[in-house]
């Protein structure tokens, strides 16, 4: 029953929106995070630069790293909702209705 589910044409649909969101989110976010510290490692001049008074691009953007880390949390868990559990759940009811 199970073999047959994963290899059934919604869920081939399913992984695929998965990885249609994951992989770039991913691949975007990891480009970001290690943008941030090669900057902090190869151009310490640049990120000591300030921008209001005594706050300084490094502080900016460690604290951009965290709500871009949000952002992506909200982006995926409004994909999800939308795009993801509701062909989970006709899976599931289908799985479901063979078991009884």
């Amino acid at each position: 029953m199970w073999v047959a589910a994963a290899e059934s044409p919604q869920f081939e649909e399913l992984r695929g929106r998965l990885l249609r969101f994951v992989l770039p989110a991913t691949a975007g976010f990891l480009l970001w995070f290690f943008v941030f510290i090669g900057l902090n490692a190869w151009a310490p001049g640049l990120m000591g630069t300030k921008v209001v008074g005594d706050l300084t691009l490094v502080l900016v953007l460690a604290v951009a790293q965290f709500v871009s880390t949000f952002a992506l949390t909200a982006a995926y868990v409004r994909y999800a909702n939308r795009r993801l559990d509701p062909l989970a759940d006709e899976i599931r009811g289908r799985l479901e209705g063979v078991r009884t």
